[in-house]
């Protein structure tokens, strides 16, 4: 068991929000227009209304897939997505959502950049993973779509307060730009009508180090505040111990999506390339896996949970235990501050994933008219 000292826990109070953009001011106006969120003609039909989701991302490759569910599963509302520095520089981050929103036929959804490093560290991307374009370094060209000039943080703020209660909010990387808005609004998850966030290993099996995963560690700091602001019934955290045991790409999960043909597949096979090499000579894997999204596949259907549990949550900001969970289960514990997924159904996400990337997409996609690739 590690123990933390105290000066390896660190609150909100301790922290001083700096402009970590290089824009200048970085809460500057109010949202406007650009919010507006057509529903897509191209939509499948569900039994429930789709799901409006704000989604904070640093858009690597399987961010990239995360928002394809998002965006093309008829799952999902997307309302605003939002960029932070973690696998990727935020100006790269923010291009490879344009990219994927577009590959899904949905260029009317704003992107709000956000904070380009972690709220007290220099970053640490994991480039090395994911490809220097955060995108398998497949060549992918500009978007059409340009990103919006507000800040992310005040993307954040601003959409709950015009519809209290009634966003998701999906995280998908470093916690960075949702403490920030944390430390301007301490009752921000109460305005959401949950929060789901890619976060953690609970099992303590990391994969950017021995304990820890990526997002946490890139910024542990973030995830203390996040932590602090949380409880059970708002925010639930699904980790890389979840993605680790049930959403791992297999040869025969990636010769089918190579095969399907469809512009989506391929371009979630393509993608994934860098990160296939690294699972096999890193993680140890039977494939690549897909924490964020079967992050997403959760928050658009909850039904998939087969193992969850509340308990109380801290993060260590300490050298050698840098952005480890520190999960109190005892009966003194104090009180549960997170709901943690455990498991999930891996054939329901699997089918979720399979059949969204078959949807057809409208003709104006950059990928509709692509040929099947075999790199």
């Amino acid at each position: 068991m590690v123990v933390s000292g105290a000066n390896a826990l660190l609150s909100a109070r301790d922290v001083t929000v700096v402009d970590t953009t290089g824009a200048g001011n970085v809460f500057c106006g109010a949202l406007a227009a650009e919010l507006a969120h057509p529903t897509p003609s191209y939509e499948r039909s569900t039994a429930m209304p789709a799901l409006p989701l704000i989604v904070d991302t640093d858009t690597g490759s399987d961010d990239a897939v995360a928002l394809l569910l998002a965006a093309a599963s008829g799952l999902g509302d997307i309302r605003a997505v939002t960029t932070v520095a973690g696998n990727v520089p935020v100006e790269t981050g923010t291009r490879n959502a344009l990219i994927s929103l577009e590959t899904a036929g949905r260029t009317d959804i704003p992107v709000h950049p956000g904070c380009a490093r972690p709220m007290t560290r220099t970053l640490s991307s994991a480039q090395h993973v994911h490809g220097e374009d955060g995108m398998g370094d497949i060549g992918l060209p500009d978007p059409a779509a340009a990103c919006q000039s507000s800040h992310a943080v005040e993307a954040l703020l601003s959409c709950p307060r015009e519809h209290p209660g009634e966003l998701m909010l999906v995280t998908l990387a470093p916690l960075t730009n949702i403490a920030a808005a944390l430390l301007r609004d301490p009752e921000l998850f109460t305005r959401y009508r949950h929060v789901y966030c890619m976060a953690g290993a609970a099992d303590l099996r990391g994969n950017i180090s021995p304990t820890a995963e990526f997002n946490v560690w890139a910024d542990p700091e973030a995830a203390r505040i996040v932590t602090q602001a949380a409880t059970p019934e708002n925010v639930t955290w699904i980790g890389w111990d979840v993605s680790r045991k049930d959403a791992v790409m297999t040869e025969a999960d990636q010769r089918r999506l190579e095969q399907l043909g469809t512009p989506m597949a391929t371009f979630a096979h393509r993608i994934n390339r860098t990160v296939a090499d690294w699972a096999r000579d890193v993680t140890g894997l039977a494939g690549y896996d897909l924490p964020d999204p079967v992050a997403m596949a959760v928050a658009l259907k909850p039904d998939l949970i087969t193992e969850q549990e509340q308990a109380h949550v801290e993060i260590s900001v300490a050298d050698d235990t840098r952005g480890q969970m520190i999960v109190d289960r005892r009966v003194s514990a104090p009180a549960p501050n997170l709901t943690l997924v455990r498991r999930v159904d891996e054939n329901g996400f699997k089918k979720l994933l399979f059949d969204t990337v078959t949807t057809p997409i409208p003709t104006g996609s950059p990928l509709a008219g692509a040929a099947p690739s075999t790199s």
